[in-house]
C-alpha cells in the first residue's frame, strides 16, 4: 500500500540521516542518489554496508536525502514542488509591481517666484537730486555797553540790530536801547554801543546815507550790495558769483556782463561802486 511504503521511506531516511551525521559510521540505509554503495544479500532485510565514502560531504548529502524522502509524506511529488516554486516566484513579482506602482510620485516643484528688491538709491545720488545749499555769508559785529555779555559776536547775513542784541544777552535791567534802531541791518565790522553815557543807544560808526555811499564791488558783502538803488537779494549774490568766478572786477563796466543788469540799472550803479 502507499502508506506503507511512504512509512518504509521515512523510517529509511531518519536512519540515513542518523548514520551520516554520526562521525565514524560504517554503513547506511538504501541507495541515495549520487552514492556508490553494494548492498549485500545476507543480514537482516534493509541492511547494506557502505562500501565508498558518498561523494558530497555527510551534512549535505543527508540533508539532500531528507528533503527528498519527506516529498512523499507531505503528498507532494518533485513536479509538485516545481510547480509550487514557481507560483511563488510569480507572486514575489506581481508583489514587487504592485508595490513599485503603489509608490508615491514625487511633487514636482514650482520654480520660486522672483522676489523684486527694492533699490535703495545711494547717497551720492540722493545729494546728486538735490542742490546743494548755498553757503550763508555771516556779519561780525561788537555789541559793546549796557548788554548782558558784551563782545564780538558773529551773525547770519542780514542780521538787525535786535538780533545783535538777543545775541549778547538782551540789554541789562533798566537800561534801554533808546533810539537804537533795532530793525535796521547790521553792517560788517560795525561797532553798537547800548546807554553809552549821552546817548541813548548808537552805532558807531553810523552807517552812511545809503544815497551817498559808494562801494568796492571786490570788497563789498551781499548785504552791503542790497542798499544800492535797484539791487535786491537775487542780484547781490548775482553779482558775488561773478566776482568769485572772474577772480574780482577790472572794471566797473562788468556788472553789464550780469544777468538782470541793463542800460538803465547800470546807469544808476556806475557812480555807486568803484574797483
Amino acid at each position: 500500500m502507499r502508506t506503507t511504503d511512504q512509512d518504509t521511506d521515512r523510517l529509511r531516511a531518519g536512519a540515513r540521516l542518523r548514520l551520516l551525521t554520526s562521525p565514524g559510521s560504517p554503513a547506511s540505509f538504501g541507495d541515495g542518489p549520487g552514492e556508490a554503495s553494494a548492498r549485500r544479500s545476507d543480514g537482516p532485510a534493509g541492511w547494506s554496508r557502505s562500501v565508498p565514502a558518498p561523494p558530497f560531504p555527510p551534512s549535505f548529502e543527508a540533508l539532500r536525502t531528507a528533503v527528498a524522502a519527506q516529498g512523499p509524506v507531505f503528498g507532494v511529488s518533485r513536479s509538485g514542488l516545481r510547480v509550487l516554486v514557481l507560483v511563488a516566484l510569480v507572486a514575489a513579482a506581481v508583489a514587487g509591481v504592485h508595490l513599485w506602482l503603489s509608490r508615491p510620485e514625487p511633487e514636482a516643484l514650482s520654480p520660486p517666484e522672483a522676489v523684486l528688491e527694492k533699490s535703495t538709491p545711494s547717497p551720492a545720488a540722493v545729494r546728486a537730486g538735490v542742490p546743494e545749499a548755498t553757503e550763508t555769508p555771516k556779519v561780525t559785529v561788537h555789541v559793546t555797553g549796557k548788554v548782558r555779555r558784551p563782545g564780538v559776536i558773529t551773525l547770519p547775513g542780514g542780521s538787525r540790530v535786535t538780533d545783535a542784541l538777543q545775541a549778547a544777552g538782551g540789554v541789562r535791567g533798566n537800561a534801554s536801547a533808546g533810539s537804537l534802531n533795532l530793525a535796521r541791518r547790521v553792517v560788517d565790522g560795525e561797532q553798537i554801543v547800548v546807554g553809552a553815557p549821552g546817548l541813548s543807544g548808537v552805532a558807531v560808526p553810523a552807517p552812511a546815507d545809503p544815497a551817498t555811499v559808494v562801494l568796492d564791488l571786490n570788497t563789498a558783502t551781499p548785504q552791503q550790495l542790497e542798499q544800492l538803488p535797484g539791487v535786491g537779494e537775487v542780484l547781490a549774490r548775482r553779482i558775488i558769483e561773478y566776482r568769485d568766478s572772474h577772480g574780482g572786477f577790472l572794471r566797473v563796466e562788468q556788472l553789464r556782463d550780469i544777468s538782470g543788469i541793463g542800460d538803465r540799472k547800470y546807469a544808476e550803479l556806475k557812480d555807486r561802486v568803484h574797483t
